[in-house]
């Protein structure tokens, strides 16, 4: 199908008279994004379900999706009103109690890094690990467990763990005969993908 046929369909099967050519092909190029009703019905259009569209889920709204429910079905099973759900949808800007986010993690069936991820503490975590592995990472374990709830002994091997990386990677560099500049490039690089390195860490101290 091209762009202008699930534009027709669009319009014709489902009610929404603005959908153009051009703004399906926005929504192929990321440029633009379908709201939940929109990628309902380019879903229906396409025969798939919106899950498949979405690809790996990121935000908070695409999870939902995803699992098929309705704002209405979250917000009700979390306790939170309907448009202050939506609103931390909008935003990338989940608040909840613990129990909330125990519950939104249910519902959504989240996992321990998506659910980091949708609740907007990628950032923190990251500079958290960053300081853990450049300073002293014993002084980072009490920090990082009130954050991410993992075994205190898995959290402790993959701390030390990443240090010992990260320490020995930026000594390497510099024993191989690579100037500063060659040091600091690999330093970036591994600080760049802390928060992806920690995930497989844990993966792996953790079993």
């Amino acid at each position: 199908m091209g762009p202008e046929h699930v534009a027709y369909g669009m319009r014709a099967s489902y009610g929404l008279p603005y959908v153009t050519e051009d703004l399906v092909i926005a929504w192929e190029r990321e440029l633009a994004a379908p709201t939940s009703h929109e990628l309902t019905a380019l879903a229906g259009v396409l025969w798939c379900s919106p899950g498949e569209l979405l690809g790996k889920p990121r935000t908070l709204r695409e999870h939902r999706i995803a699992r098929g429910l309705a704002p209405e079905d979250v917000a009700r099973t979390v306790g939170h009103e309907v448009l202050a759900y939506l609103r931390m949808e909008e935003n990338d800007d989940w608040q909840g109690t613990d129990r909330q986010s125990a519950a939104l993690a249910d519902v959504l069936g989240l996992s321990l890094p998506d659910f980091i991820t949708v609740t907007g503490r990628d950032a923190k975590l990251a500079d958290l690990l960053r300081s853990a592995v450049t300073t002293r990472w014993q002084a980072y374990v009490r920090p990082l467990h009130k954050m991410v709830p993992l075994d205190r002994r898995v959290l402790e091997d993959t701390l030390q763990e990443l240090h010992k990386d990260y320490q020995g990677q930026m000594t390497a560099t510099l024993s191989w005969g690579g100037g500063n500049g060659d040091s600091s490039a690999a330093g970036r690089e591994f600080l760049d993908r802390i928060v992806e390195r920690f995930w497989a860490t844990v993966q792996r101290s953790g079993r």
